[in-house]
């Protein structure tokens, strides 16, 4: 009997690390996802770290791409509503590359390489209404589970630092679709800086053209709910 005993305990962590992983077993974390409509895709298609520009989706969304031996890219390209103020809703395009660690506790750590990461952002509210920032930030994700829809297949969920889920993914291609996994800008802060002041303002007025109608639709059809009400 007490040789039963031990034996259960003995097998209940087993029992329950694989309970655990289980939900990372449906497929392999490599390659690459995007949310919904799948407009937004990790790779050339999307941004240009060395001249520090993007190219437009039709549609915003999220997209990561993982390799085998622990790279990832994402891109992202979301709006920004603001509760006290209906009309000023900023857009913003990101993109990071880095290195990723799959953490004994489920959780998965990103951090980014050099100083490649960037992000546009525009707000329509700010003292400057358009402008290009680096972006190099760690990122953590509590948990991670993969999933099979019946119509979609293979369905990625990451739930932030706080818990809060991100959009879910769907797999788009086994076969990561990233840029250069090394260093792509080689460049200092401070230089970065600098070339960031002299390209900002003829930047601003080209790249944000696009961000500018996606942000003046919301603003409209905000206006008009507030007129409606």
């Amino acid at each position: 009997m007490i040789f039963t005993h031990l034996l259960v305990l003995t097998l209940a962590p087993v029992l329950i690390a694989q309970d655990l992983t289980s939900d990372h077993n449906t497929t392999s974390l490599t390659g690459t996802w995007s949310s919904g409509s799948k407009a937004v895709l990790t790779g050339s298609g999307f941004a240009n770290p060395v001249k520090q520009t993007f190219n437009y989706p039709p549609t915003t969304g999220i997209s990561f791409s993982f390799t085998d031996d622990f790279f990832y890219e994402i891109a992202r390209y979301r709006f920004n509503s603001n509760g006290s103020e209906p009309t000023c809703i900023t857009g913003v395009m990101n993109w990071v590359h880095g290195t990723y660690i799959l953490q004994p506790n489920g959780s998965i750590t990103m951090t980014p390489t050099g100083s490649d990461g960037y992000q546009q952002i525009q707000d329509p509210c700010g003292a400057i209404s358009n402008f290009i920032e680096p972006y190099n930030d760690t990122e953590l994700y509590q948990q991670w589970r993969i999933y099979t829809d019946p119509q979609q297949g293979f369905k990625l969920h990451l739930f932030q630092f706080d818990g809060s889920p991100l959009a879910p993914q769907f797999l788009v291609s086994p076969t990561p679709n990233m840029l250069p996994t090394g260093l792509i800008r080689n460049t200092t802060s401070n230089k970065g800086k600098a070339v960031l002041k002299r390209e900002l303002t003829a930047r601003s007025s080209a790249a944000g053209q696009h961000l500018t109608v996606g942000v003046m639709g919301l603003v409209l059809l905000s206006l008009t709910s507030v007129l409606v009400l």
